[in-house]
């Protein structure tokens, strides 16, 4: 297959691409939580940003962009395997996308810790890829920075060759690992939240 036709069947890249589906309502979970405070009995920054990171993960599961957003300050920045960095209102776009997108979805959420200025949780998505109606189950690893009670930062983390196992089946597991498919899969997001963003006259 050419590298165009490549790329053609990776138009979607994180959660959906199918701007037509209705979201699915996503199952609930509780989330554990370990906030280090030095002040027991009082409200510390460290319980603060906890709770702020269980807010943001409980408005996901709602599939509330504008909840998820809120958490944010307005010049936090934002990276994945999928989307690279994005900054600003470019990371309220991408959840817009996601969530307005979502497809058998659901998010559960968990070992939520933070201090006064970090913190990191654990989340599962499990939904269905609608390029290749493949059910995908993704296991990510979130670490947060803090301040003023905002997101300034949040690197997400997981097996991008994996997930491109699930994704896209046979073709995910010989190539998931190349540059090349990496590349492809990339590049697709980016052109998707740009073309998402210039809809939304966002430039």
């Amino acid at each position: 297959m050419s590298d165009a036709g490549q790329q053609r069947s990776l138009q979607a890249t994180f959660a959906t691409c199918d701007t037509s589906g209705s979201a699915t309502p996503p199952h609930v979970t509780h989330a554990t939580r370990t906030a280090h405070s030095a002040n027991q009995g009082n409200q510390t920054m460290s319980d603060a940003n906890a709770e702020l990171i269980e807010r943001f993960y409980t408005a996901f599961q709602r599939l509330d962009a504008e909840g998820m957003n809120e958490c944010y300050a307005a010049d936090a920045v934002f990276s994945d395997p999928v989307f690279g960095e994005l900054r600003g209102s470019e990371i309220g776009d991408m959840w817009h996308m996601l969530t307005q997108r979502a497809q058998g979805f659901s998010v559960a959420f968990s070992s939520v810790e933070a201090t006064d200025d970090a913190g990191s949780a654990n989340w599962v998505a499990s939904y269905i890829f609608t390029q290749s109606g493949r059910p995908v189950v993704n296991r990510v690893r979130s670490r947060f920075r803090f301040r003023h009670g905002r997101i300034v930062e949040q690197r997400d983390t997981f097996d991008l060759w994996n997930w491109s196992q699930q994704a896209l089946g046979i073709k995910g597991a010989l190539l998931g690992w190349t540059p090349l498919l990496k590349n492809a899969i990339r590049r697709q997001a980016r052109k998707g939240l740009d073309a998402y963003r210039a809809k939304a006259g966002r430039t």
